[in-house]
């Protein structure tokens, strides 16, 4: 299996003005091919330009700025065209099925944030002091890196990609041929319902707390948010009281995000371990967050009717507040890697269904947490029941599964007479 493995640098002051150089060089050169396929595509002749002719002149780039895109890896900076490309290729493919196009845009100096090496020892070489007890890595023009490696690299490292987030710099490697550690049977399966109230309810009837990151952090992140609007918004040269401004906004959010991160992992794990089947919702969670569509009063032209927007806003913030989408990436990795089962089955009526007659009603859901069968009179948390549910109809799916793939195992004869008899 492919796995990517993300370690923190430790670079030097000297070397981290060396990666800041380095990214400022490869935004130049992202830029510079834009607008030139922007030019071309403007001129009379509607020429078009592909990656292949932009590669091409990377030999004569590299002669003539010597000092600046001399310094790097050729491979990366084809990585970087590859990047441009692709942001075209998926334009074109937008555009081709009617959705929005969404045309490239230049990178401004802190949007551009990342270097691909496409090949281990290209550019790029991971562990480039195997005799030293300390890991590095080592960047072409830069030298060799300090890396806080806080876990062992298995398979093949095939790309290396440095990143920058805030302050702090990543090495993130994509590793083949990892061998998949899979976990003792454990003999139990598990159903969970997400939820904002609690981040998730089991089928086994526990509930785990929404830490709530970004709320806790809300009157922080205001503060500095208040603070950074009090300077011009568009200007060429930050002073040095807004570069820290900034700073501080985007500490803040990396903090959010990494304890966001870590809550998953963990959760996540603590699943994995103890279950070998594990039930989700299939959420659509883009839907859930889509603003409503504003409603025009067809008495009064240019005046709208009231659509809850506040309120959904509101509602949109806290759930993605709750990071679902993170944790059942997380989750569907962590399972792949121990050889667990992760079934993601229809959520709708999971929560109105009754797990003991089958009774679906509306009015079985009392209130936001409480479930009364209006049939049998099944009492439990509303949570609960939908866990019960989900995990039930993962059930019915593996059954299915599992038949589909005994008629699949059949031969055409067998197969056409196990139709006849039934």
């Amino acid at each position: 299996m492919i796995r990517a493995y993300k370690f923190l640098l430790r670079p030097t002051a000297r070397q981290a003005q060396a990666l800041r150089e380095m990214l400022a060089d490869h935004c130049a050169l992202y830029n510079g091919a834009l607008q030139e396929r922007r030019d071309a595509y403007r001129h009379s002749s509607r020429t078009s330009i592909t990656y292949g002719g932009q590669s091409a002149q990377l030999k004569d780039i590299r002669a003539f700025d010597p000092e600046r895109q001399g310094r790097w890896s050729f491979s990366s900076q084809q990585a970087t065209l590859r990047r441009l490309n692709r942001a075209f290729a998926a334009f074109f493919r937008r555009v081709k099925n009617g959705t929005t196009p969404g045309y490239p845009r230049f990178k401004g100096a802190g949007h551009f944030d990342t270097v691909i090496f496409p090949r281990d020892g290209d550019g790029c070489r991971w562990n480039s002091t195997p005799h030293d007890p300390q890991t590095r890595v080592r960047i072409q023009g830069i030298g060799h890196i300090r890396v806080h490696q806080h876990r062992p690299v298995k398979g093949r490292v095939k790309t290396v990609t440095v990143k920058r987030e805030g302050s702090r710099w990543y090495v993130v490697l994509s590793c083949a041929d990892v061998p998949v550690e899979s976990l003792p049977q454990a003999d139990a399966a598990i159903g969970i319902d997400m939820g904002i109230t609690h981040f998730l309810t089991t089928s086994d009837g526990e509930h785990i707390a929404n830490p709530r990151f970004l709320q806790e952090a809300t009157e922080e992140l205001a503060d500095a948010q208040r603070h950074l609007a009090t300077f011009p918004r568009h200007t060429k040269r930050r002073t040095k009281k807004h570069r820290a401004a900034a700073r501080k906004v985007a500490g803040i959010h990396a903090r959010i995000r990494r304890r966001r991160l870590d809550h998953a992992h963990k959760t996540a794990l603590t699943l994995v371990r103890g279950h070998d089947v594990i039930a989700h919702e299939r959420l659509n969670i883009a839907g859930m967050t889509r603003v409503p569509v504003a409603k025009p009063d067809p008495e009064q032209p240019g005046v709208f009717l009231p659509n809850q927007r506040a309120a959904k806003a509101g509602l949109n913030r806290s759930t993605l507040d709750t990071g679902w989408g993170v944790f059942l990436t997380i989750l569907a990795h962590k399972a792949e890697s121990a050889g667990r089962t992760v079934i993601a089955v229809d959520p709708r009526n999971t929560s109105r269904s009754c797990p003991g007659c089958g009774h679906v009603a509306k009015e079985n859901r009392v209130t936001q947490a409480r479930f009364t069968c209006a049939a049998c009179h099944f009492t439990a948390h509303a949570d609960h029941v939908g866990a019960l549910n989900i995990l039930s109809r993962a059930g019915l799916a593996l059954c299915d599964a599992a038949q589909l793939a005994i008629q699949e195992a059949l031969s055409p004869h067998a197969r056409a007479e196990s139709r006849e008899e039934l």
